[in-house]
Order: structure tokens, then sequence, then C-alpha cells
């Protein structure tokens, strides 16, 4: 039988994935303590190229401290990336593109990746590029898209709560749609005290009556997968 997955919650969007010792994180963004987020690492998945879920300076400073790690990301985040990386001492060779409709294995997982492009925040404002990760069949981290992947129902959905491009309806449709066993919130940043209990309350009321657990987990909180 595999060895359990730890699912650990950072700042907004920011998740890291652990399993025999090795560690995996997806979305390092400027809302998360970086390098605490990153400690161990072998691979990092961005799914696209907001500062909210790329922080360029400190993911630059992670890979020229440790050589062996790589990043995947969509073309554009990975373009300004690997504009940076020589000054940052870091081989932009390091820095791959990805896109939806890929499969790969990095630091003990095998990855999916779906969808294409980040939800329209305004139509005067350009779509990016945007590309959600289905990790080992079991957990998938949309980014900012509500893609339904393809396939069965991963066991573990990070919804994303709130954002610019979102509506409270739109976020407990995505959970109802997914029918995951769980889903976790991310993309919380910007809600404050009041506003965050309110939409999570609101997730938990429709992923209870569609059979999805809600797990709410504060920043540095794990559960295990």
């Amino acid at each position: 039988m595999p060895t359990q997955i730890v699912l650990t919650k950072y700042g907004h969007a920011c998740i890291r994935l652990e399993r025999d010792g090795r560690r995996l994180v997806v979305d390092p963004g400027n809302f998360t303590d970086v390098p605490v987020a990153l400690d161990g690492a072998e691979h990092i998945l961005v799914t696209h190229e907001h500062a909210d879920h790329l922080d360029d300076g400190p993911v630059l400073e992670y890979l020229a401290a440790h050589p062996d790690v790589t990043v995947r990301a969509p073309a554009a985040a990975v373009a300004r990336l690997a504009a940076a990386a020589p000054s940052a001492g870091v081989d932009p060779d390091r820095i791959i593109p990805t896109g939806p409709g890929e499969e790969f294995e990095t630091a003990g997982f095998a990855v999916q990746t779906v969808g294409g492009q980040h939800a329209v925040i305004h139509p005067q404002i350009p779509v990016v590029a945007n590309t959600g990760y289905l990790i080992d069949g079991l957990v998938y981290h949309p980014g900012d898209s509500y893609i339904v992947p393809p396939g069965p129902s991963p066991d573990t959905l990070l919804v994303p709560l709130s954002a610019p491009w979102s509506k409270l309806s739109e976020m407990v449709d995505f959970i109802t749609a997914v029918r995951p066993r769980q889903a976790i919130p991310v993309h919380d940043g910007l809600l404050n005290d009041r506003g965050l209990p309110m939409y999570r309350k609101q997730a938990t009321t429709f992923a209870d009556r569609y059979g999805t657990e809600l797990t709410v987990l504060e920043e540095g909180e794990s559960t295990w997968i």
C-alpha cells in the first residue's frame, strides 16, 4: 500500500506535499512565507504568472541555494523567471515550461496538467495562461480556475475560496461539480477575519449537501491523504 501523503497549507494558494521524505510545492506566492514553504522541496509547480502564486525573488534564491531543484510553470512565468535567473546564479534550463495535457513524474509524484487559461477577471483585462495540477490522481490544485479535471473525482480538491475573478456561487458550484472526498479552502488571502468564516461556512454547507467534507487548514497546518 502506498505511503500516505502529508499536505500542508501555507499562505493563500501555496501547498506542500510530502511523502517518504520527498517534497513538492505548488504556488509559492507573495502571500506566503516562501522560504518556510519551500524548505526541503525538490520541485516547484506554478499554476500561473501572478505574484500571489509566484514570488520570483525568494524562489530564485531557493533555486540558487539548491542546484538540483527545478520549476515547472506556464510559458510566461518561465520567461520571467528565466530572464532573472542568470543574475541570481541559476541556470535557466532548470525552469521548465508546461501546459495542459501533459504527464510527468517529479519528486516522487505523478502529475497531470489540466486547464489552460486563468478565469476571466474583466473583459478588458487580458487572460493569462493557467495550468492546474492533478497529483497522483488524488490532489487537484486548479490555480485560478474552476476547470473540472477529467476522469474520476480526485480525493482532495484545493478550492479557491475568494478572488477578483470569482463569485461565491461559482466557488460552491465548483465543489459540487468536482465531488471530491474532501475540499480544502485555499486562495483566501484577500479575506479579512470577518469574511473568511462566512466563506468557509457557505463552502461547508454546500460541500456537506453533496457528500464532500470541507477540511479547513490554517497556515502551517497539515492533513494526511
